[in-house]
């Protein structure tokens, strides 16, 4: 939105450290945003616009990076025309109150419809949660904004300029991995979830969802930059060089799609994913386990159209069994040894697991110290067994737990005790756990929202002691039907295409409610099911071998680039204050 100038903001904090500031400051026509109640809610919309660009539904999928970039120059110009640190954080922070709130609503399903929280508490809940969020964004634009303060002169030579675009993007970068790793990390919403398509898709593989994030902060920063100065030259020229990187590397990225960074491994596999469609207020009702169980059973064991029809591998989503498989009737593991021998292939079940540690049991302890509760997937075998290889039973467990939903924080158990979730406490599992083998393939599992952090499902696919060839082929298994119908079922689903883009792995997802489907190693989705409807999906999956240059440098070049951006920022920025007369 062009505006005239207004007197509240007065010269920004980047302006002031230029010589005849004032004047160039209300000559320039900016984009008004942060000023007063109609700044506010410019703000507040960008945010909720934000929250929109993290999956299709209701904007189509390819409007989503144009969507993004353009409500985060918002907020660029909102910070870039402060007075200073302080007001570039508050203007932020409003920013990503309205991006989590809107963005993650789905939060309030879970807590008031199956956790028994009163819609009070739960949108109150929320909004905290929201808050804290934003503090990330709002800590990211306080520091790109002291760093700027000074002898910084946009309007001087393009390099300079570029250094600007480049220390917010690095700041507004750091600060989403931050929020993305400390107190067990959350990564919802951070801006390279947006370009599964566009221009910075293809980077993806080169410097991950944070590198997509950088590219396109920069980009706003530059589109920001051009439009402050397109009618005062010289300047717009060193405005218009910045916003031409900007493009360069949008186009470098379509020169990108080009490159095949792995090489199909083995013959394909044909692999079945299960979706129940089980409501989540049946899931755990005891009256119904029996039925449920058979009702899941049945629609495993759906005959295949023939035999090379025939799948290798069944999958069912997290949890579809919902309790410890200690307590599980032998009627129900019969019926699921049966539906394996029917169908002549390996089912994959989602079970919450509980058993003692090896030296525990040898040891004079009690059982409550020795006990491992873990959520898990565990296998049977084509003749009803148990899947063993290598000697040992094979079984994943769940290691990035939820908090809140899996693990509670210290001091929380006060806010879960108010709730009614099930299963709401487990241990994790270890950093690195077996492959398993099916048909030539080796596949890598992980559970639920497991399968938003990058460098975890980056490192299941290379050599370690327990999976010496890497994984071919990526399996989640979910139950996101806490959630609802809600955006968080898209919003993940978009997430998992980057972790495909990341990896050059094909994933497959079989969930409870939704989106149950398979992405190839480019991104693109080639088969789901509709969501809240129970089905099967028989697909066939090609593995996929050889390492991205993200698989092999993980977040490390992103990080080292950002953090050596605002240290030159820095070191430009004390060197003109000692040049001050």
């Amino acid at each position: 939105m062009v505006d005239r100038p207004s007197p509240a903001d007065g010269p920004s904090a980047v302006e002031r450290g230029t010589s005849g500031a004032a004047e160039t400051a209300h000559e320039r026509p900016p984009l008004r945003a942060g000023s007063g109640l109609r700044g506010t809610l410019t703000l507040l919309l960008a945010g909720a616009l934000q929250a929109l660009s993290f999956a299709p539904g209701p904007l189509p999928g390819w409007i989503l990076p144009f969507v993004q970039i353009a409500s985060l120059a918002v907020l660029v110009s909102a910070t870039l025309r402060a007075a200073g640190p302080r007001q570039a954080a508050g203007r932020a922070w409003l920013f990503g109150v309205a991006q989590f709130a809107v963005g993650v609503y789905w939060l309030v399903i879970s807590m008031h419809r199956y956790g028994g929280l009163s819609l009070a508490l739960s949108m109150g809940a929320l909004l905290i949660f929201a808050a804290a969020m934003a503090l990330y964004g709002a800590l990211a634009c306080a520091l790109a904004t002291s760093l700027l303060t000074g002898r910084m002169r946009p309007q001087q030579h393009a390099l300079a300029q570029c250094l600007i675009a480049a220390t917010w993007a690095s700041a507004w970068t750091l600060f989403e991995w931050l929020r993305g790793t400390l107190f067990t990390g959350f990564t919802w919403l951070q801006g390279g979830y947006a370009h599964a398509e566009g221009m910075f898709a293809a980077w993806v593989p080169l410097l991950g969802v944070y590198g997509a994030g950088w590219l396109a902060a920069f980009a706003a920063v530059a589109a920001v930059l051009m439009l402050r100065a397109r009618n005062l030259p010289p300047w717009d020229r060193s405005a218009a060089a910045v916003l031409g990187v900007a493009l360069v590397t949008g186009l470098a990225g379509i020169a990108l799609g080009s490159i095949q960074w792995g090489a199909p491994h083995g013959a394909p596999v044909l692999l079945r994913l299960v979706q129940p469609a089980t409501p989540q207020s049946e899931k755990f009702d005891p009256a119904r386990f029996f039925d449920e169980q058979e009702r899941l059973q049945g629609l495993a064991a759906r005959a295949p159209k023939s035999d090379d029809d025939r799948p290798a591998l069944v999958l069912l989503p997290e949890t579809s069994i919902p309790i410890f498989q200690d307590r599980v009737p032998p009627r129900v593991w019969a019926g699921w040894e049966n539906t394996a021998m029917r169908l002549r292939a390996p089912i994959v079940l989602g079970v919450p697991l509980h058993r003692r540690d090896r030296a525990g049991v040898h040891a004079a302890q009690s059982a409550e110290q020795t006990s491992r509760h873990t959520n898990s997937a565990f296998a049977l075998t084509a003749e009803g067994g148990v899947l063993e290889q290598d000697g040992s039973v094979w079984h994943y467990d769940k290691r990035h737990l939820v908090p809140f939903g899996e693990f509670i924080p210290a001091g929380f158990h006060w806010f879960v005790r108010a709730m009614h979730i099930p299963l709401g406490d487990f241990d994790r599992g270890h950093a690195d756990q077996p492959v398993l083998r099916v048909a030539g393939q080796t596949l890598a599992f992980n559970i639920c929202y497991e399968d938003t952090f990058g460098e975890e499902i980056a490192a299941s696919v290379t050599s370690s002691a327990e999976n010496p060839e890497g994984a071919s082929i990526l399996v989640n298994l979910g139950n996101l039907a806490w959630f609802g119908d809600s955006w968080a079922l898209r919003q993940h689903l978009q997430m998992a295409r980057l972790r495909t883009l990341e990896t050059a792995r094909p994933m497959v997802r079989a969930t409870n409610t939704g989106l149950t489907a398979a992405i190839g190693p480019r991104g693109q989705v080639y088969g789901r099911l509709d969501t809240g409807h129970p089905g099967v999906l028989d697909v066939e999956v090609q593995g996929w071998q050889g390492l991205t240059p993200y698989v092999r440098t993980r977040n490390l070049p992103i990080l080292a680039w950002s953090m050596g951006i605002l240290l030159l920022a820095f070191v430009i920025k004390r060197r003109g204050r000692r040049r001050a007369p």
